[in-house]
């Protein structure tokens, strides 16, 4: 048996990337309608443990930005807050495109990794408590509520989207090293 290319590899990643999350963690009910776009990111400090996030979400020609920032936590934190923060502001449950740069973040929904850790007790395969699972717990319920699906876009790399979200996080965690 042959293993598949590189290049093959990739364009599966990115096909899987673009199907709506698996395994159960689904809406309760089918939704339609257009499809809201939110790109977000997080920034964080880690020796200060200063960190900011950030969300635009986009519905047609509308747009809204939030950001905010928070002391003691870490990047993972940041980048989850920002989607969690966009999705709790939606009023009514939408098909939701998540673009991210954070690779933890997606491949906890669409690698299934978040149901592992709930079958496992809320720990790692290495039998360590899962970080952040006050975050994945809201995650989760707005799972349920929202369709979700993910595209990851790589950080840094100019992608208008990204590149702003990434500048509103920085903005927001320089804030807390001025206090």
């Amino acid at each position: 048996m042959t293993r598949p290319s590189h290049f093959a590899r990739k364009k599966q990643d990115a096909a899987r990337d673009l199907l709506p999350i698996r395994a159960g963690i689904q809406p309760a009910q089918p939704i339609t309608g257009e499809v809201v776009e939110l790109y977000s990111d997080g920034a964080c400090d880690t020796t200060a443990g200063h960190g900011g996030w950030a969300t635009i979400l986009r519905y047609g020609e509308r747009e809204l930005v939030l950001s905010g920032h928070e002391e003691g936590t870490t990047n993972n934190r940041m980048e989850l807050r920002g989607l969690l923060e966009g999705l709790l502001t939606l009023k009514r449950p939408c098909q939701v495109r998540a673009i991210t740069d954070s690779q933890y973040l997606r491949k906890a929904f669409t690698d299934g990794w978040i149901l592992k850790w709930q079958a496992n007790g809320w720990q790692t395969a290495g039998r360590e408590p899962v970080k952040n699972r006050d975050l994945w717990e809201a995650l989760i319920e707005q799972a349920h509520k929202h369709s979700l699906t993910f595209v990851w876009v790589k950080g840094h790399a100019g992608h208008g989207e990204n590149e702003r979200v990434d500048r509103l996080a920085v903005e927001e965690r320089l804030k807390l090293r001025k206090r």
